[in-house]
């Protein structure tokens, strides 16, 4: 698609070329032809390609008239190239567009486990740039026509539409997804596509925003797993800078903010060994091998052990929590091959 954005691009620059050597050619043609100043030549040169029908400035002698009559028909058919050149670009562009957009559509077609943004506002903007640090597939549906062109600066895929609608969490392949985010600014909202994703698909992990406390309920018993309200965390966070300054900016910096800012990452068990026998956190040596820390871990549960012991068990479909810099992260992600 570039080749041809480009193959029109040159057509372009060739029928401007042409028309600038076709007006220089007529203004210097009636300049020594007809004695014309120059004023007068680039009017008449103009009003002859353009074929407006004014008068001459001076009446044209035979040798004028024929100079004239050359111009006026290089002039329809340069002109008359240059049109058609300019509007199949503009025509062409359009396809491209929605070639582009088909083309997103199909790969879109293809996720499967990934993640749904529901609304591009600064959650959603701000969950999206997370979820491109870890590299994982996602989707965003937004319904604002007029944040398009965001999307395609972030190079997010993205499906326009309401998420009212199930036909446009269908084509966001929310009954394919593994985890939803609703992330829209009005609670009532949120609820609506709370209840409709969870109809949609009954095993998906929903996470939700909400504004007001009061809705915290009312969008668990909608189907979201979590609800999270972002004015409370921060004031939590602001009043913990106060309480705990140093250990909050500590934690400020595990934050992640780009691909070579990952400090922390959740990783399956089954991605370290295969066996049916499990083997303990001291077995991994994940210190020696990557100089990542084991900090947390999660239970088949989904019950969580702060700081595990070395001799605990890692029982399949467990995950645990590692810390590192980012070059021990990047370690760890390419011994073990995690996406």
């Amino acid at each position: 698609m570039n080749q041809l954005v480009q193959f029109f691009r040159t057509k372009i620059y060739t029928a401007v070329l042409l028309l600038a050597a076709l007006l220089l050619i007529g203004v210097t043609g009636y300049k020594m032809i007809s004695g014309y100043t120059w004023i007068d030549a680039l009017y008449m040169t103009v009003i002859t390609m353009t074929t407006v029908g004014f008068g001459e400035v001076v009446p044209l002698d035979d040798q004028s008239k024929i100079f004239t009559i050359f111009l006026i028909l290089a002039s329809v058919v340069i002109v008359g190239y240059a049109l058609s050149i300019i509007t199949e670009y503009i025509l062409s562009k359009n396809d491209l567009d929605e070639l582009k957009q088909k083309k997103m559509q199909k790969d879109i077609d293809n996720f499967k486990n990934h993640i749904v943004i529901c609304g591009y506002g600064r959650n959603g903007k701000q969950a999206a740039r997370k979820l491109m640090a870890y590299n994982k597939q996602f989707v965003v549906v937004e319904k604002n026509k007029e944040l398009e062109d965001r999307l395609k600066l972030d190079e997010v895929p993205y499906v326009i539409g309401n998420a009212n609608e199930d036909e446009t969490l269908i084509q966001a392949g929310v009954d394919r997804a593994s985890c939803f985010i609703s992330a829209l600014p009005n609670d009532a909202d949120n609820l609506f596509v709370v209840l409709s994703t969870r109809q949609l698909n009954k095993k998906i992990n929903i996470i939700s925003r909400a504004s007001n406390e009061s809705s915290y309920d009312k969008l668990k018993f909608a189907g979201a797993n979590n609800v999270i309200l972002p004015d409370k965390i921060g004031g939590d966070h602001m009043a913990s800078l106060v309480v705990v300054p140093g250990l909050m900016e500590f934690i400020d910096n595990l934050s992640i903010v780009g691909k070579s800012d990952i400090n922390i990452e959740e990783v399956a068990v089954e991605k370290f060994y295969n066996s049916k026998t499990p083997k303990t956190i001291k077995d991994l040596d994940l210190r020696k091998k990557t100089g990542c820390t084991v900090i947390g871990y999660k239970d088949e549960n989904g019950e969580y052990i702060v700081n595990p012991g070395a001799e605990l068990k890692l029982a399949r479909h467990s995950k645990i929590i590692v810390l590192g810099r980012p070059e021990q992260i990047e370690a760890l992600n390419t011994e073990y091959d995690i996406d």
